[in-house]
């Protein structure tokens, strides 16, 4: 293995340590908030419950009063949102789920165990104190922050802010990616597919990964494969963005313009990884945008962003990427030649047994389709039917 091949780990740390977060933000109501970062913590202003509460429906007393044998009057009836009167010693309360305890009740009886006559209430099992009541701030007290600066908002998140009655935010600005792809074959679908041609599929799944992210896409299409067209698109690109990114063009052939119009307008920092599919990844600086260029074949574009572009991007938008919560399980295949450089095989989980799409070529973006995860299978390193292998599944990628 050439000693220019960088390491996958080796690769990420120098992205992530180039990766700057943005620093300006803007306010954002709560109903478009889904994916932005937060730019400030959110404090709480009320204190959730805000007041001991009913786990269940059922009747609420104190444990003194309790037998088996006794037969309680029923003083009062307490639906949610309603507040009741303090207890009177010897008599129950008709609760319902999530309705203040009345003062005075020291445990709630779900109405299961309870045998109910002529507006008396008679309960069967023992109860204990405190038995299904949700104390006040068990969840959030007021003052306490309830969600970090650099929090990416998702559905929790969401919920957590809407139950302290945050209805809108300081967040992160949205990160602008400039998009465009080489490659004098390629055609847009929709269009006549001429001879020779094939359709650009690595559009769509880039935009749609960008767009999952919540990044600003700013799509610059096709470009011909010459020097000069690609220069003035980079141009243009990294005065658009703060990211640009590029699909095909970074190898060494000589229709591959991009990574010297790098070179010609900013700085390449790094280039090639050692790994399978995705070795020709480019990263650099043209101007004050970021430079991040994947390779043309879809599989490989696809991998390369999943590893590398997505937590580079969480980064500068001012969040962090979690670890991929990979996990082993045994090998439904044999790899028997080992590698040089680590491989990311696109694989399936069947009976927890992890099954390999019969054709890896990069090119082959099927398997990306009916696959569930990659397999992570170390360079030099060969797998037998049953030895346990590393699995990521897809859903920890996107």
């Amino acid at each position: 293995m050439s000693e220019s091949l960088l390491s996958v780990d080796a690769a990420l740390a120098n992205l992530l340590a180039a990766a700057q977060p943005i620093s300006a933000h803007e306010t954002c109501s709560a109903e478009a908030a889904l994916g932005r970062v937060l730019a400030t913590s959110l404090v709480a202003a009320v204190t959730v419950p805000p007041l001991d509460n009913a786990a269940m429906d059922g009747y609420a007393l104190r444990l003194p009063d309790w037998s088996a044998s006794a037969w309680l009057p029923i003083s009062q009836r307490i639906p949610a949102g309603t507040l009741g009167t303090e207890l009177q010693p010897g008599t129950a309360a008709r609760i319902f789920t999530g309705a203040p305890v009345p003062p005075g009740a020291d445990c709630v009886v779900m109405q299961e165990d309870c045998e109910v006559d002529a507006g008396r209430v008679r309960i069967s099992a023992a109860p204990r104190a405190g038995s299904h009541i949700r104390r006040a701030g068990e969840d959030i007290r007021a003052g306490q922050t309830v969600l970090e600066a650099g929090t990416r908002l998702g559905p929790p998140q969401l919920g957590v802010a809407a139950s302290v009655g945050a209805t809108e935010f300081a967040v992160v600005r949205r990160l602008k990616a400039a998009l465009f792809f080489t490659g004098d074959e390629l055609v847009l679908p929709g269009r006549p597919l001429p001879p020779g041609r094939i359709y650009n599929s690595n559009r769509a799944t880039l935009v749609a990964l960008l767009s999952r992210l919540g990044v600003e896409v700013i799509d610059l299409g096709l470009v011909p494969d010459r020097l000069d067209a690609t220069v003035a698109t980079l141009e243009r690109a990294a005065q658009a963005a703060d990211v640009v990114i590029t699909s095909g063009g970074v190898s060494v052939g000589e229709e591959d313009h991009v990574k010297a119009a790098v070179e010609k307008l900013g700085r390449v920092e790094m280039w090639k990884v050692a790994m399978k599919p995705g070795k020709p990844l480019v990263y650099g600086r043209v101007g004050g945008a970021d430079f991040l260029g994947l390779p043309g074949n879809p599989v490989s574009a696809f991998v390369v962003f999943c590893l590398f572009v997505r937590p580079f991007l969480l980064r500068r938008m001012g969040t962090e990427a979690q670890p991929a919560a990979a996990f082993t399980v045994p090998a439904g295949f044999d790899w028997p030649k080992p590698g040089k450089r680590r491989e990311f095989l696109r694989a399936r989980l069947q009976d927890g047994w992890a099954m390999l799409y019969p054709n890896q070529s990069s090119g082959v973006l099927t398997s990306l389709a009916w696959a569930d995860g990659l397999v992570d299978v170390e360079a030099g390193a060969s797998v037998a039917n049953g030895d346990p292998v590393r699995f990521i599944p897809l859903s920890e990628l996107l």
